[in-house]
């Protein structure tokens, strides 16, 4: 184990030295874009197959490793720096690629302009990293290690959301899209779309390692969730039209669906609790989703091809809201689990709420204009198109479940439950000692292996004298 951690503090600098020199070569190399015709944003040449290297090397270790990585600094362990090292190393290697390619050329770009930005931010990470892991905790080094610890959790927990930003970009950046009269309606497609996805992520960690957090915070879910839609119907209200202009031709279905979310989010934080302050359940943000769902199937579209994709969305999202109406009264009867005494259970149809909210969220962030063009240009079926974003959600439900259950098997595993069951424990003693460590661990963002030899030792001795003072055995 030791000599693993030892590799991987060598590996960070290494990675440091990497990364300043492949960075002096990016901005040391001019894009050319003589070949880009005028007014377009793309040259027409295929993206060729270094391209083709570097989105798949980058898909790999922002979408996949770092959040990988990210849950096993929650909780720990000892591969967080090793799998992290080997993100930024191919993180390196693929922002290198990406500025070599040939084929397709590219006017200049947000997606350009924020790897730059993103790359910073690893740079920082692993400066970070690499200072923790000296171990200098003498003197002044004891604040500087407290506030570095934090910032290095924070910007690990920022990271997953930066890169799908940037991923996100990346796309509109390799079709040419979103430019000029078409940026309005992109915003507001991969906005509102990765809003969803967001949405459907939440509802996965609190259905599956967050009902701890939860009866903690003395709020019901609904609470939080009214309180966004609230906030986020004023955003829509004032923003989807042009105060003062003319009005669109949705810009007013637009602004009633953020008056809608306003009104009902507030109706929906006030029923979140009891007269005596307890936290009560509530339908009113699933029946905010139902309508959305039912005025976007609605919406009036130009082409055949997107009039189907938003009848789908519409329909999925307004599923999604049914669902979550039979999810509370009728399978958990307005309770915040299917038992109290086990909050790792979780009945099969509460899972259809989060990944139809995943469906919704490709879907719409699918149906922008100038991907409804192309499509119906390559003769692209509605069908094929609707079940590949389909399979899309499949897998990234199943990628968030697997990260989840990785931090499950971390934070309280099956085994040290059964070994405190066989040797006389209650079982509500055991659950009550499983609560404070997940949420401590929830909590931190530090590794095992940044944790001094005298600090582990002192932390062990510490527990075994508690473990000794309520008459309980020491293992």
């Amino acid at each position: 184990m030791l000599s693993a951690v030892r590799i991987a503090a060598i590996g960070s600098p290494l990675s440091i030295a990497a990364l300043v020199c492949f960075a002096g070569q990016v901005l040391a190399h001019e894009h050319h874009m003589d070949d880009i015709p005028e007014g377009e944003a793309v040259s027409a040449e295929p993206i060729d197959t270094i391209l083709w290297i570097h989105i798949g090397i980058q898909i790999l270790s922002f979408g996949i490793v770092f959040p990988t990585g990210m849950v096993l600094g929650i909780v720990r362990s000892r591969w967080h720096v090793p799998l992290q090292t080997l993100g930024a190393v191919l993180a390196i290697v693929g922002y290198f690629l990406g500025h070599e390619h040939g084929g397709r050329q590219f006017a200049p770009n947000v997606h350009a302009s924020m790897a730059t930005m993103l790359m910073l931010m690893l740079l920082m990470q692993v400066v970070l990293g690499v200072y923790l892991k000296l171990h200098l905790e003498k003197g002044v080094h004891a604040q500087i290690r407290r506030y570095t610890l934090m910032i290095h959790g924070m910007m690990g927990k920022a990271m997953p959301v930066a890169s799908w930003v940037q991923m996100l970009f990346g796309g509109i950046t390799a079709l040419g899209f979103c430019r000029d009269d078409h940026l309005g309606q992109c915003l507001a497609h991969f906005i509102m779309g990765s809003a969803f996805i967001g949405y459907g992520i939440t509802l996965t960690i609190l259905l599956l390692v967050g009902q701890v957090w939860l009866k903690r915070s003395g709020r019901s879910q609904e609470f939080f969730d009214s309180l966004l839609i609230a906030a986020w119907g004023c955003v829509n209200t004032f923003t989807e039209h042009r105060w003062g202009g003319p009005w669109g031709k949705n810009d007013l279905q637009h602004t009633s669906m953020g008056i809608v979310w306003w009104c009902a989010g507030l109706l929906g934080v006030w029923l979140s609790r009891k007269r005596d302050g307890r936290p009560k359940r509530n339908l009113f943000p699933a029946v905010v989703i139902v309508l959305t769902g039912w005025a976007m199937s609605a919406h009036p579209q130009e082409l055949e091809l997107s009039t189907h994709v938003h009848s789908v969305f519409g329909y999925t999202l307004m599923a999604a809201g049914a669902v979550r109406i039979v999810e509370i009264s009728f399978v958990l009867r307005d309770q915040n689990s299917i038992s109290e005494t086990d909050n790792e259970e979780t009945n099969s149809f509460q899972y259809l709420t989060p990944f139809l909210l995943y469906t919704s969220g490709f879907l719409f962030m699918g149906a922008t204009e100038e991907q409804m063009a192309l499509l119906a240009t390559a003769h692209v079926s509605h069908v094929s198109y609707i079940l590949l974003l389909y399979s899309i959600s499949f897998l990234l439900f199943l990628f968030v479940s697997m990260v989840l259950h990785l931090y499950a098997s971390y934070a309280w595993p099956l085994d040290a439950q059964s070994k405190s069951l066989a040797n006389g424990g209650l079982k509500d003693h055991v659950h009550a000692g499983q609560v404070d460590r997940r949420v401590r661990d929830a909590e931190e963002f530090e590794l095992e292996g940044l944790m001094s030899e005298d600090e582990v030792s002192e932390e062990s001795a510490g527990a075994a004298g508690r473990r000794k003072e309520n008459g309980r055995p020491t293992f």
